[in-house]
C-alpha cells in the first residue's frame, strides 16, 4: 500500500473515524483503524461491534492495499503532522508516515482478524444535519443513565410519512421534539431506540454536512437491528437497544390549569443562583402570584435564598418544586427566548415549551415533562 494525500484531509477523516473506538477494546485490534486505499480514495474505518464509523477521503493512490494500525495514535501523529503533503506506505509489518522532514513509523495488526463492517440499512430519508444535531441534543438530556434498565438509556426515534420524532425519558422528566424531514416514502413509518449518548455524538459529528441520510432497517433486508447516517463521505451505523419504551405521550396532560411565561436566560440564571443553596436532591421551589414568580431553595436552619423575577401570570396562586438540575437542563433545552412552564396542579407533570416571544404562541415541536417534587407541609 502506497498514497499520497493532504494533511488537513488526513487529519480530519482519522480524527472523525476515530471518536467511536473503544476507549478499552475487549481485543486489541478493536483499537485500530482499517486503512484501505484503492480506486484512487482512501477509506478509513472503525468498529467495535456496537458502533462502526466509515470515513472517505480523496488520495494519490500508487499502489492499492490495507493496513490495521492504533487509531488513537494515527489520530495524535496526523492532528500534530506539520501542514504538508503526507505520503503513507507499507514495509512488511510496519506503516511509513512521511510528512516534510516529520517521519512516524508504527506497527500494524492483522487485518485478516478485523471484523467485517456491518451492511448500511437502506436509506429512510433524509435531514438537515444542523437541525438533526439540535434535535437530538434537545432530546438527550432526559434519556436514562441507568444501564441497568437499557431501554430508557436510549432515543426513540419515530418516523410518520415526513415526520421525524425523538423521544427520551429517565421516568422523571420526558423529552419530545417533533421536525420535519425528507422520507424515501411519503407513507414511511418506521420506530427505533438508540443509545442516547451514541446518537447525540454521531449528530453533532455530522453536522458539516447539509443533509443527513437517516437509514433504518425494516422488517427484510440488510442492516437488521442497525441504524446508519451518512453525510459527505462520512457513514457510520450503531446498534438497537431492545425492550418496550413507555407509551409517553399519555403522560402528558390532556389540558392544563394555567401557565407561566418568563424570559428563558434570565430564568436559567436566576435557578443557577438560587440552586447554589439546594443541597443534593433537594427542590428549588417557584412561587407564582400575577405578574412576579419566587424562586426559593433552603429552608429551617440550612442556607437559604430566594429571588423574585417578572413573569406572565394571572392565574390563582400557585407553587410548585423542581429538581434543579432537570429544570436547567430542561431550559438550556429551549431554543426561544421565552419559556412557558404549563401546569395542571402543584403535584402532577409541568411541561416546558418555547415562545418566539411573550405575547406569541408557544411551539409545541419541543416538549419537555417535568415531575414536580411534593412539598411537605
Amino acid at each position: 500500500m502506497k498514497f499520497r494525500v493532504e494533511r488537513d484531509v488526513l487529519a480530519d477523516a482519522v480524527a472523525w473515524t476515530a471518536r467511536s473506538l473503544p476507549a478499552r477494546p475487549p481485543v486489541p485490534v478493536l483499537a485500530g483503524l482499517l486503512l484501505r486505499a484503492e480506486n484512487d480514495q482512501l477509506t478509513i474505518s472503525g468498529f467495535d461491534y456496537e458502533v462502526s464509523a466509515r470515513s472517505l477521503a480523496d488520495a494519490q493512490i500508487e499502489q492499492e492495499g490495507s493496513a490495521l494500525v492504533s487509531g488513537k495514535l494515527l489520530a495524535e501523529i496526523a492532528r500534530a503532522l506539520p501542514n504538508r503533503p503526507v505520503e503513507v506506505s507499507t514495509d512488511g509489518s510496519k506503516v511509513l508516515l512521511v510528512c516534510g522532514s516529520s517521519r512516524f513509523t508504527l506497527q500494524t495488526m492483522p487485518v485478516d482478524d478485523y471484523p467485517a463492517l456491518p451492511d448500511m440499512p437502506m436509506s429512510s430519508g433524509a435531514i438537515s444535519g444542523a437541525s438533526f444535531a439540535a434535535a437530538v441534543a434537545q432530546v438527550a438530556v432526559a434519556a436514562g443513565k441507568d444501564d441497568s434498565l437499557p431501554f430508557l438509556t436510549g432515543v426513540r426515534v419515530e418516523i410518520t410519512g415526513d415526520t421525524l420524532r425523538l423521544a427520551a425519558t429517565d421516568r422523571y422528566r420526558l423529552a419530545v421534539r417533533e421536525l420535519q424531514w425528507k422520507p424515501e416514502q411519503a407513507d414511511a413509518e418506521a420506530v427505533a431506540l438508540v443509545p442516547a449518548r451514541t446518537l447525540n455524538e454521531i449528530a453533532k459529528s455530522l453536522t458539516s454536512g447539509e443533509w443527513v441520510t437517516v437509514a433504518l432497517a425494516s422488517d427484510k433486508g440488510a442492516g437488521q437491528g442497525l441504524i446508519g447516517f451518512e453525510t459527505g463521505g462520512r457513514r457510520t451505523t450503531t446498534r438497537l437497544l431492545e425492550g418496550e419504551f413507555i407509551k409517553y405521550n399519555a403522560l402528558f396532560p390532556a389540558e392544563y390549569t394555567g401557565a407561566a411565561v418568563i424570559e428563558t436566560t434570565a430564568l436559567i440564571e436566576a435557578v443557577k443562583r438560587v440552586a447554589l443553596v439546594a443541597e443534593r436532591n433537594t427542590p428549588i421551589r417557584l412561587s407564582f402570584s400575577t405578574g412576579e414568580v419566587t424562586l426559593e431553595a433552603g429552608s429551617g436552619d440550612e442556607a437559604q435564598a430566594s429571588e423574585t423575577m417578572d413573569a406572565d401570570f394571572d392565574e390563582a396562586d400557585i407553587s410548585l418544586a423542581f429538581n434543579p438540575g432537570y429544570l436547567l437542563e430542561g431550559l438550556g433545552a429551549i431554543d426561544a427566548p421565552f419559556a412557558q412552564l404549563s401546569y395542571t396542579t402543584s403535584t402532577k407533570p409541568a411541561v416546558l415549551t418555547g415562545r418566539p416571544a411573550a405575547d406569541a404562541e408557544h411551539d409545541p415541536a419541543y416538549r419537555y415533562l417535568i415531575m414536580p417534587i411534593r412539598l411537605s407541609g
